[in-house]
């Protein structure tokens, strides 16, 4: 049994909002994956804030039809199509779709879409390379804390330092007398 034309109109409408939401669209070929893999991929991508949406081409094209930000994705609608629409984390969420694929070897990335521009296969593994958000946050306050390190020690050096020169002063008041 077909969708009716109502269930297309929402399926539409929960692609378009999703969309609305996520900073970079990739489309993958996701022939010969089993409904398990399938959900191991989704439970890969959970913790990044990204979603694995299994749809017909004709419905992601309609959904991204007329859209400057995804429009140029209509050009990866063919065969087999999953999309993984990625909300925060980008680059944790490609290297999750990387283990994935690694683990399988049954996907193939065919490009995505971000910021209304097309991404070639490699420029999304591009994007994938750069660090991920914990470890930028953490090499942020590595060097927040390295800067506040070195106050603390300096503001800690100018009592100590004017002390030894009081005492010194005091000294050669002792010896002078």
């Amino acid at each position: 049994m077909g969708r009716t034309l109502e269930d297309k109109k929402a399926i539409v409408a929960e692609l378009k909002e999703t969309l609305d939401a996520s900073q970079l669209a990739v489309v993958i070929n996701y022939q010969g994956l089993s409904v398990a893999e399938i959900t191991d991929l989704r439970k890969r991508l959970l913790p990044t804030g990204a979603v694995c949406k299994v749809t017909k081409n004709t419905l992601m094209r309609i959904a991204v039809e007329g859209n400057d930000t995804w429009e140029p994705m209509t050009k990866f609608l063919s065969d087999s199509s999953a999309f993984l629409l990625i909300k925060d984390d980008v680059s944790g969420a490609l290297k999750a779709y990387q283990d994935f694929q690694k683990a399988t070897k049954k996907t193939e990335l065919r490009g995505g879409v971000m910021e209304g521009r097309a991404l070639s296969e490699a420029d999304v593994k591009a994007i994938a390379d750069l660090p991920s958000k914990e470890q930028l946050i953490a090499q942020i306050a590595g060097a927040i804390n390295g800067v506040a390190t070195k106050l603390a020690v300096s503001i800690d050096q100018v009592p100590a330092s004017l002390a030894r020169a009081i005492q010194a002063v005091a000294d050669k008041d002792k010896e002078a007398a």
